[in-house]
């Protein structure tokens, strides 16, 4: 039996842009996505802290460095610029994996800028966060 296990989240980024006539998913700054350890593509859960809504879309590339957390098409009308969402990723695992994983967590500020790195239960400043490589 597999189990649906927490992966990663962004936690409190702000929407930076909402366009309602895109065709649907979110575009997250890459470099927030890769700190994460998402992936381009990766189905999200968006929780919004100003309105309590939940949904699910998938991850569009963003400008490195931008800062970008923008919803697209039916998303859009979910959340307004500058709300406050979680976007959170889940995994499928055995209950033995599922026991000693550690999730990651990129907590950010107002302009979506990591300020902190939880990983493997140790907290990082981004600079010092293992890359996608070394948690492979």
């Amino acid at each position: 039996m597999k189990l649906h296990i927490f992966k990663s989240k962004i936690h409190r980024a702000t929407v930076t842009n909402a366009d309602l006539y895109y065709e649907g998913s979110i575009t997250i700054d890459m470099d927030l996505v890769d700190l994460a350890g998402m992936m381009p593509n990766e189905k999200v859960q968006v929780v919004n802290n100003n309105n309590g809504a939940r949904f699910e879309t998938y991850i569009i590339r963003g400008k490195r460095g931008s800062g970008t957390i923008q919803l697209n098409g039916a998303a859009a009308r979910l959340a307004s610029i500058g709300d406050e969402i979680i976007i959170i990723t889940y995994a499928e695992m055995e209950p033995e994996e599922a026991k000693d994983y550690k999730p990651t967590v990129v907590l950010v500020d107002k302009k979506n800028r990591p300020k902190k790195i939880f990983q493997l239960g140790e907290e990082t400043t981004p600079e010092e966060a293992p890359s996608l490589e070394q948690r492979n």
